[in-house]
């Protein structure tokens, strides 16, 4: 008789799996870090890792597709009737916030080491498609109440926001003095200069 699995058990230990995995990339890099070391840190054995996740890499993707999955919820939980500029402070806030976990820099330099395979690379392009259509319908309204400049397509200052956030990501993974909290204030500044009508 097969064995029934608890739907929340189950997400609950991937997500397990995948905090312990961003830890470990963080800390050792992708090629650094072993599943024996993944297992470590997660507290489980070989045989429930491998359950999970067949490969290293596909730990790797499902942690590029669970922030995915969390930027479409975020912007999936906005209301129709909420301000549009107030929509895209937020996200840059919350973008920030999220910039602030110190294990973020090394992530992004594990994530940097492999981005010429075509899996992760496909899993990029789907996280900056879901960036891109998240936030460009929020400047499209922001212009129509002109709140933020239309001088740019809303496809062009989305694209002009977003490569902001990513230069920002980029310096704090390459610049251990250059922190996400003592620059905040910086990132949000640019933003807000950047979308002035």
């Amino acid at each position: 008789m097969a064995r029934t699995v608890d739907p929340e058990r189950h997400q609950a230990r991937r997500l397990q799996i995948i905090d312990a995995a961003l830890t470990c990339f963080a800390r050792s890099g992708y090629a650094g870090t072993s599943t024996a070391a993944l297992c470590r840190e997660a507290g489980i054995g070989s045989g429930t890792f491998f359950h999970y996740f067949p490969t290293k890499q596909s730990l790797l993707l499902a942690i590029l597709a669970h922030g995915t999955a969390e930027a479409r919820e975020w912007f999936g939980a906005r209301g129709d009737d909420d301000d549009p500029l107030t929509v895209i402070g937020d996200w840059v806030r919350h973008t920030a916030d999220e910039m602030s976990d110190p294990r973020l820099a090394g992530f992004v330099r594990a994530v940097s080491a492999v981005m010429g395979e075509p899996a992760v690379e496909a899993a990029l392009a789907l996280d900056a498609r879901a960036l891109q259509e998240g936030l460009e319908p929020w400047v499209a309204r922001a212009q129509h109440a002109q709140q933020v400049r239309t001088d740019l397509s809303a496809r062009d200052l989305t694209a002009w926001l977003l490569v902001v956030v990513d230069g920002f990501l980029g310096r704090l993974a390459t610049d251990a003095d250059f922190t996400a909290a003592g620059q905040r204030g910086a990132l949000l500044d640019v933003v807000q200069r950047l979308l002035a009508p």
